[in-house]
């Protein structure tokens, strides 16, 4: 494909996040929007031409215009190995929404079709593309040693959702961060869940554990909690990151030693002396944007396309496997070296 030719991309599924994915197809000048599937129908009102919405993958491969250059799988979970098969089967590039499969297996399934069919794939794992998040990872120089990789991801529940609980759900994004912004794969895990809403599937969930060099990392994740909260740090010799990627700001706490002369009952309550505090000046673009165009970068060929691989995807949905049967079982789970889908 042309280098300077903008991509067409389709959306199967026009949900949460599929409309959305169709907003920036439709306005965004490096693609064309190819069209949407969902049998349901654009309830949504996201798609400007009603012809452009098919009820079936096959009557969108079969458009006029002939098939997309790649599509958005936005469908619920446990269908996105049948739909990475209609699409692949048909030379169509496929970025597939978090989480990459319902299982590890579907997953390790999913990739073997698109490998086998020679097109790219690649899994929506959005934060990586947030700005609060890109700088921090591009700072953790500043921080020396790194001791610690901490996240939470609370808030009120979600409707939408109905497939899975919130380990696989949510708590993807912050598993896949921990690998991410530590640099290693997850060696080991302790998990505890709570059910509190009275649905076959989990609403709460607590992890900690080990990196593979070492640092250990910390998980909170709920949509129990009545406001909001999207926060990560990573804390080190030099002092701390704190990304609110809600706001998509980024601040450093520096470590200091700087006594508080006279005044002993400040230094009691303070302890280590606090340092300098930056709250950085970032350039902000829309996470789900840069997704897209880091996509359409790797299929051009370009180099340093920064997309999320299946084989890390895959990783992310057996980590969140282990997740809850170390939740299940009360115990520690140790993952296989070097990748828990080696």
């Amino acid at each position: 494909m042309g280098s300077h030719e903008p991509l067409r991309g389709a959306v199967l599924g026009l949900g949460m996040m599929g409309r959305h994915h169709a907003r920036i197809l439709q306005s965004n000048p490096a693609m064309r929007f190819a069209g949407a599937v969902d049998p349901g129908g654009d309830r949504f009102r996201a798609v400007g031409e009603a012809a452009r919405v098919f009820a079936t993958v096959d009557a969108l491969l079969a458009a006029p215009d002939g098939p997309p250059d790649f599509a958005v799988v936005a469908v619920p979970t446990e269908e996105h190995l049948t739909a990475v098969r209609a699409l692949a089967g048909a030379g169509v590039h496929v970025l597939v929404e978090k989480p990459l499969a319902a299982t590890a297996e579907d997953a390790r399934s999913l990739i073997d079709v698109v490998r086998a069919a020679g097109v790219h794939g690649a899994v929506g794992h959005v934060e990586r593309c947030n700005p609060a998040l890109r700088a921090l990872r591009a700072k953790l120089g500043e921080l020396g040693d790194i001791f610690l990789v901490a996240t939470e991801r609370v808030g009120p529940f979600p409707d939408r959702v109905r497939d899975v609980g919130v380990v696989k759900d949510l708590a993807t994004h912050d598993l896949d961060l921990v690998r991410w912004l530590g640099a290693a794969p997850i060696q080991r895990l302790a998990a505890e869940t709570q059910h509190r809403m009275k649905r076959d599937h989990e609403d709460l969930v607590l992890v900690t554990g080990r990196l593979e060099n070492e640092r250990a990392f910390n998980c909170m994740v709920d949509w129990l909690t009545p406001t909001k909260v999207r926060r990560t740090r990573v804390l080190g010799e030099g002092g701390m990151l704190v990304a609110d990627t809600l706001r998509a700001d980024l601040s450093f706490y520096k470590n200091a030693d700087v006594p508080t002369q006279g005044w002993p009952a400040m230094q009691a309550l303070r302890g280590v002396a606090e340092g300098d505090m930056v709250r950085f000046a970032l350039e902000r673009h829309e996470p789900l944007a840069v997704e897209l165009e880091e996509f359409c970068a790797l299929l051009r060929g370009e180099d340093g396309a920064a997309v999320v691989t299946l084989e890390e995807g895959l990783e992310t949905v057996a980590v969140a496997e282990a997740v809850l049967v170390s939740a299940a079982a009360g115990e520690t789970v140790a993952l296989a070296a070097g990748s828990p889908s080696s």
